[in-house]
Parts: structure tokens; sequence; C-alpha cells
């Protein structure tokens, strides 16, 4: 079994996604950039939110011996969410969040995936796409009804103040996994924005480049492809790679 992973900021900023990976698990979080002229009613942003999720997530996946993803992802949120200053507002639907993918692997292997980060799996036969869609089904995307849909039920649900997003969150286990993948979106867009390479297409090339290079021709893509007006030009992208087969 062989992991690798690669992640990269938008070209002249700051790097919002994190990885964090050990022996048997990985985990991918993506923070969502703040919009301008929006109040969070907090004093940290996404990049303090994934670094500390992370962490928590990391300490939680070395050290626990099979109790579900959900719960571990619960009890990360409550724990980062207990380190805000007491002047963060933790109500307030604007304040940092995240998407998150996990994956742990030992009998099976488990995955977890809260918003727009998938998560691939090759069983032989097909190359399965865990996706997180409820963000594209919106009725509206101004920022009054991204904020109403945000962490509510019949919205969309991401890693934020409220353990119990988690388990809103997809679970699944699988068996016969030859190959796994973990992307923000930004590590996912040769596929979903861009239409280059279908999933199978994208494993292949992580297993020949490695994670680095499907950042590396995301690049490209994001200079040469005109742009369609859809979401930014450049975005944070981090992939995770495993091989099971060593």
């Amino acid at each position: 079994m062989r992991v690798s992973y690669a992640t990269e900021a938008t070209p002249g900023l700051v790097n919002e996604d994190h990885v964090v990976a050990g022996p048997g698990w990985a985990v991918v979080l993506d923070g969502a950039t703040s919009r301008p002229g929006v109040d969070s009613g907090c004093a940290h942003g996404p990049g303090w939110l994934v670094r500390r999720l992370g962490g928590a997530l990391a300490g939680r996946l070395a050290s626990e011996d099979g109790r579900p993803l959900a719960d571990l992802l619960a009890e990360s949120i409550k724990s980062v969410a207990g380190a805000h200053s007491g002047e963060c507002d933790l109500d307030n639907r604007d304040s940092p969040s995240a998407t998150v993918a996990m994956l742990r692997w030992g009998r099976t292997v488990q995955w977890l995936v809260l918003a727009d980060s998938p998560v691939l799996l090759d069983t032989g036969d097909e190359v399965h796409a865990i996706r997180d869609d409820r963000v594209e089904h919106l009725p509206s995307y101004t920022i009054e009804a991204v904020r109403a849909a945000r962490n509510s039920p019949g919205g969309f649900w991401v890693a934020s103040t409220k353990p119990e997003a988690a388990y809103e969150a997809l679970a699944g286990e699988a068996q016969g996994v030859r190959r796994a993948a973990l992307l923000s979106d930004g590590a996912a867009r040769l596929v979903e924005r861009f239409g280059l390479l279908e999933w199978d297409g994208l494993l292949d090339l992580l297993g020949t480049e490695g994670p680095g290079g499907v950042i590396r021709r995301t690049r490209v893509a994001e200079r040469e492809i005109r742009a369609d007006g859809r979401g930014k030009r450049f975005d944070d992208a981090t992939a995770v790679f495993v091989d099971f087969s060593g």
C-alpha cells in the first residue's frame, strides 16, 4: 500500500486546503473562502479552521479503533468550536467552514464525504465517484440564500461549528478497493469544470503522474481554457492517492 499527496494554493494566495494522513487513514479539508463584505462573526479564517480540524481528526484517527468516521468528525468539530475565542459568534451561519473527505482502511475501506470534496474508489470493475452535490441544487445562490441553506435541513452541510453536520455527511464502506483518491474540488476540476477527463482517467493520471502532476495539469487548464464566468478562475488544489496494490 502506498499513499502520496500534494497540495497547492491558488497562485499568489494562502492555501486554505489542508491534508493529513497516517497509517490506515487520510483526510482532505477545503476551507470555504470568505465572500467579500460578509461578516463571519469570527476572529478566525478558513485557514485556521482547516488546520485545527485537521489536527483534531488526525489525533482521533491515529488513536481510535474503529468508531464511525461521523463520530470522529462530530467530536472534532465540537473540539474546534471550543477553541474559538469568546468573541466569536458560533451561531453565525457565515462562520468559517470547510468540506471534508475522509478515508480509513483495514478489512474494508471506509469513506465519508461532507460537501464538495469527492472520494474516488476503484473496485476493479468500476471507478465510483462519491460526491455530495447538495450545494449544486440550491434554488438561489444569493448571499442570503446560501446563508439560509448552509447547515440547514433541505440545504447543504459543511464542517463549521455544528457537530451534527457530521451526521449529514455521505458515508459508507467498500471491499476489494484497488486504488482510491481524495480530492478538494480544486483538484477535481479536470473532470468537473473542464471536462478533460472522466473519473477513471483522473485516477489513472494520479497513478502515473502523481497528485502533483494532476495539480500541474489543472493549472495549465486554468490558464489556457477561457473563463466561462462560473466561480473562481484558480482554486486551491489538494489530492491524495492511495494505491492498495503497493
